[in-house]
This record gives structure tokens, sequence and C-alpha cells, in this order.
């Protein structure tokens, strides 16, 4: 469905300034921050540790017409900051894209501080597979204290066997360490949710069994209805 070659995009942004027009235009060829329904969201990465089935960039490149497929992931969290600039931020910046944020935990942690030191209201949640303690060996998640207000796990399962045909993890055991994650999420005093993607084609999970799980984790479920074709 994608093509492997990548077009440069002039985006341009129209703000006013003192009722003065100002137009502005910059390559946007890595769209690293985009919009969708009122809130600002980064895109960090196309790499993830899940092939989940029901992921939305299975089926379209785009959210909203905003393409989220990087052509290149060597970029720093200045690159992001500037982006980050030509957007209006006043409730909430989540970092969740086309990938798994938190394999690039430097980057987003730098824009995190960012972030805290010039918009204090703002609020800042990561939607995370919570596969980074697994890949970095070590427990992140103290790194995150002050940085971050909410993180929301992708728990996808009340089962491993149900959570590996859905998720598809590119590691064994990897629905014992989100559930780990989610632990240490909420020990850490950092509000918590758990999320599931309910109704993929049809399917529908044990939501209760689900909510059993999070709450003995010390987390709250959210379930997310299956998306046809994603958002548009």
């Amino acid at each position: 469905m994608r093509e492997y070659f990548y077009t440069y995009l002039l985006v341009i942004f129209i703000c006013v300034y003192d009722n003065v027009l100002v137009i502005k235009g910059y390559d946007m060829s890595n769209i690293l921050v985009y919009s969708l329904e009122g809130k600002i969201y980064i895109n960090l990465t196309n790499r993830c540790t899940n092939d989940c089935i029901f992921c939305l960039r299975k089926d379209k490149d785009d959210v909203c017409g905003q393409e989220l497929w990087l052509d290149s992931e060597e970029f720093t969290s200045n690159d992001v900051i500037e982006q980050l600039k030509n957007f209006e931020i006043s409730k909430e910046v989540v970092f969740c894209g086309y990938g798994e944020p938190l394999l690039k935990l430097d980057i987003l942690k730098e824009v995190a501080k960012y972030i805290k030191d010039n918009y204090e209201d703002v609020r800042i949640r990561i939607n995370t597979n919570g596969h980074a303690n697994y890949v970095y060996k070590r427990n992140i998640v103290p790194e995150l204290k002050g940085l971050v207000d909410e993180i929301s796990v992708s728990l996808n399962g009340s089962t491993e066997e149900e959570y590996d045909e859905l998720s598809q993890p590119k590691f064994k055991g990897a629905y014992d360490e989100v559930k780990k994650f989610i632990k240490c999420c909420s020990d850490s005093g950092i509000k918590t949710d758990t999320s599931i993607v309910d109704g993929y084609k049809g399917r529908r999970l044990d939501i209760e069994k689900c909510k059993e799980i999070s709450k003995s984790l010390g987390a709250d479920l959210r379930v997310r209805e299956w998306i046809v074709n994603g958002y548009s």
C-alpha cells in the first residue's frame, strides 16, 4: 500500500499577529508533530516491538491527511521542538504516532522537558505498548517522573494468548512485560491507564476481565472502539 518513495511537502502555516497576516512555510518531509481532535500529537518513530493486527497504519499512511510515515529517523529533539512551535498548545500533548515513542526515550525526555518548561499548564501523556523496560533492560519509569502526567499502556487482551494473537509481539513473554510495566508506572505515582481495542472485525474482548487485570495493577481501563479505515 505504501509507496517506497517520499514526497517533500511544503506546509503553509497562516498566523495572525496584531492583525497582521503572517505566512510561514517549511519542509515537512518528516511530520513529527500533528493535530487530532484538538490535541497535539508527537510522532517520534515508525519502529515498534509489536505488529498489531488492528493498527491504523496497516490501512492508511496518514491521520486526517497528515502523513506519519517518516522518511528518516535521523532527527533531534530540536527538530521536534521547532515543529511544535508552529502549533497552538493549550491542553494536552500526546506522544503517539506510527511507532512506539519510548524507543526514542532520550528525545522524548528532552521534548517533554521543553514542554514542561514553556507550557506549564499543558498535560503530557505517553501512549505506549509497555515494552520499554524489556527493551532497555532497566526500569525507565523513574526517568519520566516530573516530565509526564499520564501513561496509557496497551493491554490488548485478557490472556497471553489473546495478546499475542492481536499484538504480534516480536519477543516472547511480552504480555508479562506489559503487566510489569503497568505496575511500575502506577507504583511511581504517574497516572496510569490501560487500553484495549474492542470490535476489531466484529471481535469482542472480555472487558470485565481486562478491567480486573488493570485494577490489580493500579490502573484504569480505557476501551477504544476499532476505527475502520482509521481517522480521516
